[in-house]
């Protein structure tokens, strides 16, 4: 048993732990039930399980959420469109979200894969600074796919989602 303050307490009977948790004002709660012999504590078990959903519900909230936006391009782009297009995925990298860049490819177009291919290599390497290409581009039926995730030190978009005054709250100093 162990008791209030975390000391061990011993071996000691069910009737005995019993009347120390009485004595204490406290509740006798079984820790570990599997153990040689069963491990019980004394402890004020509506806080214990208050203070669990606490941390349940902390764990949580700093819980990341993976987003995944889609950037769809055509083989045969403009380059005004592909500035704008390029322009998208980095606002998308820089708020922490991954890329997901989709070129498809129509008719004749299906025969010449290499194409697709390099436009986008050349779209990985413009946005480097900013992400890196987590899957290499794959041929998908008349699609081709590649995923690009932000680098690590990018500020996740949750974190930016999150209200101000939260954020205040964290960075203020408690006392």
């Amino acid at each position: 048993m162990v008791g209030p303050e975390g000391e061990q307490v011993g071996i000691v009977s069910i009737g005995e732990a019993l009347r120390l948790a009485q004595d204490s004002e406290l509740d006798l709660v079984e820790v570990a039930p599997m153990a040689r012999p069963p491990v019980a504590k004394l402890m004020d078990y509506g806080k214990f399980k208050y203070e669990s959903a606490q941390k349940a519900r902390e764990a949580r909230r700093n819980q990341a959420l993976t987003v995944i936006k889609e950037m769809r391009l055509r083989l045969k782009i403009d380059p005004h469109d592909y500035e704008t297009k390029k322009g998208h995925v980095e606002r998308f990298l820089k708020g922490g979200d991954k890329v997901k860049i989709t070129v498809m490819f129509r008719g004749r177009e299906q025969s010449r894969p290499e194409m697709g291919y390099r436009l986008l290599q050349r779209l990985a390497a413009d946005v480097s600074e900013l992400g890196v290409v987590e899957s290499n581009p794959k041929q998908d039926g008349r699609n081709m796919v590649m995923v690009i995730a932000p680098h690590k030190g990018a500020q996740t978009a949750q974190e930016k989602r999150r209200p101000k005054n939260e954020q205040a709250e964290e960075q203020a100093p408690s006392a």
